[in-house]
């Protein structure tokens, strides 16, 4: 017995591809329509967004409990997030593998700072001579990715500044390669890319300091960056807050807030890759992928932003798309989101393994199944799965 849904599309299959319709049968895509009766969905369809750079349990002073936690998540889905690679978290989050009305996540366990050189509970915080061993740990604890804060400011000097020596870096990141891990580092600072670079990163986050010597290495390599434009939007009142104590670091915040879009503009024509990522958690509420996209479109075009957000970033993750076989994570829309980037902010379905889990109407965050027909089918064993 399977349950069938019926896609009436378009299905989106990129940012300038297409089809009419796709099904979901027992959870998973398929364009091949099956025999018998089927429930409807119209509307716009898009693989389930990504956020690239977001912080589930993660609260102002450290750990939330898990009822917080959940929310965090749920606020992801109801936006239409449904993969979230977790960029750094003092709360264990694997419990939520046991929720199905939940984003999936790539976690990369806690992330590290410098001793006393970053905000206080957040990150696991070490000094340099204890970095490498601190790499090695959270590789094993996450998912395959490992997150360096690598600069904040330096309060002697008044400015932004590298927390750990190079030499320090370029070990830690050849640590992490060499328990298969990938490394993404928090940059903020011109001179902290450098560092990153020479040391083998494998990703930037916010990269505010990009500057155009950068760009052809980040290129080559396929380097991508996180923008996180949401967040850099905090840039004026963090400098507005800092100028009595700290007028060069305030002067400094500004300018790159500034630049934001130009850089990733000059990035992404150059053939960088950009993704989409929040930030979310403590200043920056759950559920802002549409800002972000909006705020990437600014720079790269709506088309691409999207992008950044869905196939290219599902891509980069290894995770499932929208392909034949893959499970039916995916998020309808009203209109076509790749005219209008505000279109992201009104999911009509949020579905997860072909289940309604949000849109438009959802109550209280109760998980809603669409009520379907069933009938006979053959086994679908010898589709492909990921």
């Amino acid at each position: 017995m399977q349950s069938v849904l019926h896609l009436t599309g378009p299905v989106l299959l990129g940012p300038f591809q297409e089809c009419a319709e796709a099904w979901i049968v027992d959870g998973r895509i398929t364009y091949t329509q099956p025999p018998g009766p089927a429930v409807q969905l119209a509307g716009w369809v898009l693989p389930g967004l990504v956020d690239a750079h977001c912080h589930i349990g993660l609260v102002a002073g450290g750990a939330p409990d898990r009822d917080a936690a959940l929310a965090h998540a749920r606020a992801e889905a109801a936006a239409g997030v449904l993969l979230v690679r977790d960029c750094g978290s003092p709360t264990d989050t694997r419990f939520l593998r046991t929720h199905d009305a939940v984003p999936r996540l790539v976690r990369a366990g806690r992330h590290l700072a410098r001793s006393r050189r970053y905000l206080r509970g957040l990150a696991l915080e070490v000094d340099p001579e204890g970095l490498v061993d601190a790499v090695r740990a959270e590789a094993r604890a996450g998912d395959g990715w490992v997150k360096i804060v690598a600069d904040w400011i330096d309060r002697d000097a008044g400015d932004l500044a590298p927390a750990f020596p190079p030499a320090v870096v370029r070990e830690a990141v050849a640590a992490a390669h060499g328990e298969g891990a990938r490394v993404t580092a928090h940059t903020f600072a011109e001179e902290t890319i450098d560092h990153l670079l020479d040391a083998g990163i494998d990703c930037l986050e916010h990269a505010t300091g990009l500057q155009v010597r950068h760009i052809p290495r980040l290129a080559e390599s396929r380097i991508p960056i996180v923008p996180t434009l949401v967040n850099i939007a905090t840039f004026p009142g963090i400098a507005d807050r800092g100028e009595a104590k700290f007028p060069r670091y305030a002067a400094h915040m500004r300018a790159l807030w500034e630049g934001r879009h130009e850089r990733i503009a000059a990035a992404h024509a150059a053939g960088v890759p950009i993704y989409a990522g929040t930030d979310a958690g403590t200043v920056i509420a759950h559920g802002r992928i549409a800002d972000e996209v909006a705020e990437l479109a600014r720079a790269i075009g709506v088309p691409a932003a999207l992008d950044a957000a869905a196939w290219a970033a599902r891509d980069w993750l290894g995770a499932a798309g929208i392909a034949e076989g893959d499970p039916a994570d995916v998020v309808l829309y009203a209109e076509d989101p790749r005219r209008e980037a505000a279109t992201l902010a009104s999911p009509l379905h949020v579905l997860r393994d072909g289940v309604r889990i949000a849109g438009e109407g959802r109550n209280k965050g109760a998980c809603l199944k669409l009520q379907v027909n069933v009938h006979l089918m053959p086994d679908p064993s010898s589709r492909r799965t990921r």
